[in-house]
């Protein structure tokens, strides 16, 4: 039995390569089929876990004190993407003269920490996956403290910080905590099997990718303008954090585009989580239309790469 399960997850590992491609068709399942979203929905909050459980296991404890020697992983990175980039979203935003609601969502979507997959999807895409790995855990590591703090002064009373910084210190703990078991007990086999732990967080992104689809093509029928608003606010918000990365980090392309991920794709999920019922209608769609970057956006990449590699010499 347990053969079989290894040869499932070693099957599922090869798909790997068509990563990009594949979340995209997640998307747009659950777009297609509402009935395959709702039943999918009561997953989210495993699936959430699973990508930040995975994001724990995949911590190369040498590659992680390398990627530490460097200011950008420590410092720049996580400083603009848990206090910079969300700020000035925010204020950006309400400049803008934004409903309310919709500014208290795009600064929750940018205030959540980079999505747990990063690593896995720069992987997919030939990319070396430490970075995002280091940063996203020193992004979570400050969620608890940065989350609520930033929410509480673009949301009002609309959130209790104190609450949601408990869901989300409860989240990472027992994720951190699982990981931190597993790694004594079995981290010679963890080491061995890293391309199979990353099926799973596509799997998880897969997953998580079809439940926030849920509703939405309902939401779209009944406010289609609003939904349109949301898609290209979400479309523009992840673009122009995926520039700032890639324009502010040196190094080559595949190290520019890697930090442009981190800035862009955020763990939306994470905070939809943690907010519970707190989650307004339009929270929620918002929400839901983040993904549709975060799931596009590597086949973009990829794309971009490829053209790169054919135009070189």
């Amino acid at each position: 039995m347990t053969t079989g399960r290894q040869d499932q997850g070693r099957s599922f590992a090869r798909l790997m390569p068509r990563g990009p491609t594949l979340l995209i068709v997640g998307v747009m399942a659950g777009l297609a089929f509402p009935v395959l979203a709702d039943s999918m929905r009561p997953l989210m909050a495993a699936a959430i876990f699973v990508l930040v459980l995975g994001t724990f296991l995949q911590v190369d404890g040498a590659a992680f004190r390398r990627a530490l020697r460097r200011p950008l992983v420590w410092l720049l990175l996580p400083a603009l993407a848990m206090l910079v980039c969300p700020l000035a979203i925010g204020f950006a935003a309400r400049g803008a003269g934004l409903p309310t609601e919709l500014v208290v969502a795009l600064v929750l979507s940018v205030c959540a920490p980079p999505s747990s997959g990063t690593a896995a999807v720069a992987r997919m895409l030939g990319f070396d996956g430490t970075v995002p790995l280091a940063v996203t855990l020193l992004s979570m590591a400050l969620a608890p403290v940065t989350v609520p703090l930033i929410a509480a002064g673009f949301a009002g009373l609309a959130l209790d910080p104190l609450a949601l910084a408990a869901r989300l210190a409860l989240l990472l703990g027992s994720a951190s905590a699982l990981a931190l078991l597993l790694r004594r007990q079995a981290g010679a086999q963890l080491a061995r099997h890293s391309r199979i732990i990353d099926a799973f967080v596509l799997a998880s992104l897969l997953l998580f990718a079809i439940s926030t689809m849920a509703g939405v093509r309902a939401q779209i029928a009944a406010q289609p303008r609003a939904a349109a608003i949301c898609v290209g606010l979400a479309l523009a918000c992840n673009l122009a954090l995926q520039v700032v990365g890639a324009v502010l980090t040196p190094g080559s392309l595949a190290e520019r585009l890697t930090a442009g991920l981190i800035l862009g794709n955020r763990n939306v999920g994470l905070v939809w989580s943690a907010m519970g019922a707190a989650a307004s209608p339009m929270t929620t769609l918002f929400f839901a239309a983040t993904q549709f970057p975060i799931y596009i956006a590597p086949r973009l990449i990829e794309m971009l790469v490829r053209r790169e590699e054919s135009s070189s010499p």
